[in-house]
């Protein structure tokens, strides 16, 4: 018999299971605590529960660490590409060349948008906030792909999984297209994925859009960094969904809802607000200074989310 942890209840103990993960530390199982007690637990905010057993990422904010499938996220920002990481994180392995290569090509055939959802953008204000438009078109993907919606079949699971991959920078980037008034721009399978998303964001039909290398590089490793973070509250949003057997498109605009928060996603909205208020490198000493006066209402960001200290 394993380790166990004993629970007392108005002076009867009950025993639980301890159970240790590979990572991280050991839970008390205490699934049948209501049934033996007749109580409950008290815990807001998921401070000391874990929730499900999870095999895809560990974060420790304090120690600085975070794994997706046990590789450190600086290794696999340094030495990988967004397309090996959302591999890893589907299947469990970093891919092969070949398999990479078959991946990167799945995903490249479904960056297009169904040309209906292209109209659909007209029916928001230009001043609309991008999160309610991805909102309304992550939720809308439902309605116009029929044979990805099953959460039962694997395979369809795999299929929506490809098609929100390659269609999240298309639906975000017309979002921002649609709000500073220019016209769309289509996918361009030749290029990373990353470059595609800068092309569609920034490049207009009037001439051709160089993507800068150096600047593509960032943005494949900002979308690693973002790949994902362990249990948080848009995954729990989306898993919530989900449990009630919710087509994939819809929890997934359901957790862009919880994302749109400050308390979340919207830490990176501040982010960069932060990073366009200090404007130059030569003025970053003053702002960490001003940071650390407790009367100044600035506040250093860093990497945009609450759980790094």
């Amino acid at each position: 018999m394993g380790s166990t942890s004993t629970v007392s209840v108005e002076g009867k103990s009950f025993e639980y299971p301890l159970l240790s993960g590979s990572t991280g530390p050991d839970v008390v199982d205490i699934r049948k605590l209501y049934a033996d007690t007749g109580a409950f637990t008290y815990d807001p905010g998921f401070t000391s529960t874990a929730s499900c057993e999870s095999k895809i990422t560990y974060i420790d904010g304090d120690a600085g660490i975070l794994l997706h499938r046990g590789y450190p996220i600086d290794q696999l920002a340094e030495k990988s590409s967004f397309m090996e990481v959302s591999y890893l994180l589907l299947n469990g392995e970093l891919p092969s060349k070949a398999e990479l290569d078959n991946f990167t090509y799945t995903i490249s055939r479904h960056t297009m948008l169904h040309e209906q959802l292209a109209t659909f953008y007209r029916g928001f204000r230009r001043d609309a906030h991008p999160m309610a438009i991805m909102c309304g078109v992550v939720g809308a993907l439902s309605a116009f792909y029929h044979d990805s919606t099953d959460i039962d079949d694997p395979e369809q699971r795999k299929i929506a999984s490809h098609r929100l991959i390659a269609k999240m920078p298309t639906m975000a980037a017309m979002a921002y297209k649609y709000s500073v008034g220019q016209p769309f721009v289509y996918p361009d399978n030749s290029l990373s994925y990353a470059g595609n998303f800068l092309r569609m964001t920034f490049g207009v039909p009037a001439e051709d859009y160089v993507v800068d290398p150096v600047i593509e590089d960032a943005m494949d490793k900002i979308f690693i960094l973002h790949a994902d973070h362990e249990q948080n509250a848009s995954t729990s949003t989306v898993r919530l969904a989900g449990s009630s057997g919710a087509n994939p498109f819809a929890c997934i605009a359901a957790g862009i809802a919880c994302l749109w928060g400050p308390a979340h996603g919207g830490a990176n909205e501040a982010a960069l607000n932060m990073l366009r208020e200090i404007g130059t490198p030569d003025k970053i000493p003053e702002y960490i200074a001003r940071a650390k006066n407790k009367d100044d209402p600035f506040r250093l960001m860093g990497f945009g989310h609450r759980v790094y200290k």
